[in-house]
């Protein structure tokens, strides 16, 4: 049976909003009941599970039921605590491929692209960019109804004709953008029916996806976003697979989508892919998926779950949250010396990190003088450690060929990021006392 109250005190030692998958949703409770998955009902009324969450002053939103949850802090007057946020929420976190494309799709949503004839045409003709038309034949083959968004015209059947026109949905105005949204969500009702339970694809930037999925959702319809968070070569080669992602299954991140290949990507642009764990894979998908790409200077974060954060909290005795903690580089120019470093994304992570020698990994020392003190040992147990962070873990690489750099990046993202593990150049915290003791303790 879930115990409600543990929830109650987890959402207590938490941020304004914090999203949950489900995996982390069952961990914390010690299990979810199948009512959870299957029915919207058992999400509002007069419930325990509601009355945990509103004891602790928070009510839901983007609710994928066996995907994720978004709990916000409940703002006094404007809603009920414990009901979905339909208002002032903060932006949804967009499921990662493969997360909800288990799910068959009742419709698909491709958006318009820049590049368009220069004379009038049927929607589907107009855009001409590869990628929308990769976008167009799998809409096509998916035998379901499918529609193009209009960054000028909203919802747009493909047979529809158009002029050409320059209007681009990311440079739009907050209300130009919600205001778009809230049509292409009615015209589709119109057009499909009730959403309720449908399952609607969308192939779409984030400012596209962003501004229709709470609309939506509050219909209750469940919005995938199998491309969210790859760059467009990427979304290419996705396309170009001729499959849908399967469920769990993510490449790893070779590149800041943002940075046009040849050019190195700013700060924000890599604070922007690190923190965005849509990017993040498990252990065993990473090695799986081999090197190409990684035997090459880099930068990368890591990402633990909801029961992993328990154990490092226990062992530290101080709290730490689901997600980001630690983050790295690999492959940087040794300075004053200039000397050039071996290292790579691919043997940073699999050979040291994921290795069986935490004398070699900073972070493998970390976690396991944590999880050593949380069992009352001084010794680490690297068989144990490896199977805990392949069970717990997630990671995100991403490419920095310029080696000379690479080390003042780092500072520079780090100083954005403030992993609560990373001791090297961080501000002092109670968090980082406490490791620094634990790991002169371990052997």
């Amino acid at each position: 049976m879930a115990r409600w109250h543990l929830l109650t005190e987890y959402l207590q030692g938490c941020p304004d909003t914090v999203t949950l998958s489900w995996a982390d949703l069952d961990a914390i409770v010690g299990g979810l009941p199948p009512s959870a998955t299957k029915h919207r009902p058992w999400w509002s009324g007069d419930r325990p599970q509601v009355k945990a969450w509103k004891a602790a002053g928070y009510a839901w939103t983007d609710l994928v039921m066996g995907a994720r949850v978004t709990f916000v802090r409940a703002d006094a007057g404007s809603h009920v605590a414990g009901e979905p946020v339909t208002a002032a929420a903060p932006a949804a976190v967009p499921a990662s491929p493969g997360t909800d494309a288990r799910l068959a799709s009742d419709v698909v949503l491709v958006s318009c692209v820049k590049t368009k004839r220069t004379e009038a045409a049927q929607a589907k003709d107009l855009y001409t960019s590869p990628l929308f038309t990769k976008g167009r034949a799998y809409a096509e083959a998916a035998g379901v109804p499918w529609h193009i968004l209009s960054a000028e015209h909203g919802l747009v059947r493909p047979e529809q004709w158009l002029e050409p026109y320059s209007r681009y949905l990311p440079d739009e105005s907050v209300a130009y953008r919600q205001d778009w949204g809230r049509r292409v969500v009615e015209s589709l009702a119109a057009a499909e029916g009730p959403l309720a339970g449908k399952v609607i694809e969308v192939h779409a930037a984030a400012a596209y996806v962003d501004a229709i999925r709470p609309g939506l959702q509050a219909q209750g319809a469940i919005v995938t976003d199998p491309l969210h968070g790859l760059g467009i070569g990427r979304r290419q080669q996705w396309y170009g697979g001729g499959r849908r992602s399967t469920p769990g299954e993510h490449v790893p991140l070779r590149q800041a989508d943002a940075a046009p290949i040849g050019e190195m990507p700013t700060v924000a642009e890599l604070v922007s892919v690190l923190s965005d764990s849509s990017h993040a894979m498990g252990p065993h998908a990473f090695l799986a998926a081999g090197s190409e790409g990684l035997r090459v200077p880099g930068l990368y974060s890591w990402w633990v779950d909801a029961a992993g954060a328990l154990d490092l909290t226990a062992g530290l005795g101080h709290r730490i949250a689901p997600g980001l903690i630690y983050a790295g580089l690999a492959g940087a120019t040794q300075w004053p010396s200039g000397k050039r470093s071996t290292n790579t994304l691919w043997s940073r992570i699999s050979g040291m990190h994921l290795g069986s020698k935490h004398e070699f990994s900073t972070l493998r020392r970390s976690i396991g003088a944590i999880l050593a003190a949380g069992s009352d040992s001084n010794e680490v147990d690297e068989v144990a450690l490896t199977k805990w962070m392949h069970e717990h873990l997630r990671v995100i690489a991403v490419q920095y060929l310029d080696a000379d750099a690479l080390g003042r990046i780092e500072s520079d993202v780090l100083d954005v990021l403030e992993p609560p593990l990373n001791l090297r150049g961080m501000p002092d915290s109670d968090i980082r006392r406490e490791l620094k003791a634990l790991r002169k303790r371990v052997v």
